[in-house]
């Protein structure tokens, strides 16, 4: 597949190379697709001066349904889908990606159920067939309000790329949507439909919420424990959703909507992940808490692209450059990188260091903005 990008990385230099310790001038040396170590090589590719970083790893981009569902309405064939999904990660300096895939619906994009396990079956193929530029994994976002989400689980929790699992309910009233009316105008716009249609599935989602919620939600915790999969709960807004989470056996708080439900996850030990978006734009889409704030109060672990896939590369060097935050570019980097691969157990990834994976990013900051020069996976060039 990839024969034009054959150019293997054996020595990177005139590089700013980006490490936990600090950033050092240098070369780096990679030998079969492994970090060799740093070195005083004088041959090899030079970067310029650009800024060699890890690549990122992304723990949740539902960016994928922009090209399986490109209008309403509009399905696309998996394959191209996920090849089109794939070139616009890994431009972003992403090596490695959990797609995100819906298990069940809520209210929109019904088909969700019917395309889970024919998208996951194609992931699965391409990755066997190495059609993809980055590593691709599987992030099981499993929504409780859908009775018919228990079989889709079972279906694909054992599946060799299923890495991680999240829990969620966006019915609307609680945890992401606390304000039920203004979710609804946004909903109906959203799937161009009528208010009345609107208020028929809206009724219809509450009441399955209630019927099917807490058994639903059970199944897919029981599902995660037996497989060995780390399980994410999704929106916390309280401290008690919090304890529920952490009695279910969650390591992870995926986007807490309040600095309440942020704090108690650090107070009981759960693995914080935030949306990058949020940083980027100033605050939530939704209302919810901003994740500067969380930043400044040391509540963020991780950051994920979330529904932008180059955002967490873009957040990474924006918070490193903004003076009210504690970070300097490698911790804000290790955001992005170390931090999301030991929370899915990837330890041979998202670092610098002599023995991880070649999976690497050549930035440019032009203006401040980071621009991305080359990207290697396994020290192969892949952009």
């Amino acid at each position: 597949m990839f024969d034009r990008f054959e150019q293997t990385a054996t020595v990177l230099r005139d590089a700013q190379i980006v490490t936990p310790e600090g950033i050092t001038g240098g070369a780096l040396a990679v030998e079969e697709g492994r970090i060799a170590g740093l070195t005083q090589a004088r041959d090899g590719q030079s970067l310029d001066r650009a800024f060699l970083i890890p690549g990122i790893v992304d723990v949740h981009t539902d960016h994928v349904e922009r090209h399986t569902h490109p209008r309403v309405g509009v399905i696309w064939k998996s394959l191209p889908a996920l090849l089109a999904h794939d070139a616009v990660v890994v431009s972003g300096g992403t090596t490695t990606v959990f797609d995100s895939l819906s298990v069940g619906a809520s209210m929109q994009k019904q088909e969700r159920r019917e395309l889970l396990e024919p998208l996951a079956a194609t992931i699965v193929d391409a990755v066997a067939r190495n059609l993809f530029r980055a590593d691709h994994l599987l992030h099981l976002r499993c929504e409780i309000s859908d009775p018919a989400t228990p079989a889709l689980v079972d279906a694909t929790i054992d599946m060799p790329i299923t890495r991680l699992m999240s829990v969620m309910d966006h019915t609307p009233g609680d945890r992401q949507s606390p304000d039920v009316d203004k979710w609804f105008w946004h909903m109906i716009r959203d799937m161009e439909v009528d208010e009345a249609e609107g208020r028929r599935m809206m009724t219809e989602l509450f009441d399955r919420s209630k019927a099917h919620g807490a058994s639903v939600r059970a199944h897919c915790v029981a599902a995660a424990a037996r497989a060995g999969v780390p399980l994410m709960s999704h929106d916390d807004a309280t401290a008690a959703h919090v304890d529920q989470a952490k009695a279910e056996g969650c390591g992870i708080s995926e986007f807490p909507t309040t600095r309440v439900a942020a704090e108690r996850a650090r107070e009981v030990g759960l693995t914080i992940v935030a949306g990058a978006p949020n940083y980027l734009r100033g605050g939530s889409q939704s209302g919810n808490v901003a994740v500067a704030e969380l930043l400044s109060h040391g509540l963020v672990d991780v950051l994920a692209s979330d529904y932008v896939p180059r955002s967490p590369l873009d957040a990474a060097f924006a918070i490193a450059a903004d003076p009210a935050l504690p970070y300097d570019l490698p911790a804000a980097i290790g955001l992005a990188t170390r931090a999301p691969a030991e929370l899915a157990g990837l330890n041979d990834r998202g670092v610098i260091q002599e023995g991880t994976r070649a999976d690497l990013v050549a930035v440019r900051l032009e203006s401040g903005q980071p621009v991305v020069q080359a990207v290697w996976r396994e020290g192969r060039g892949v952009f």
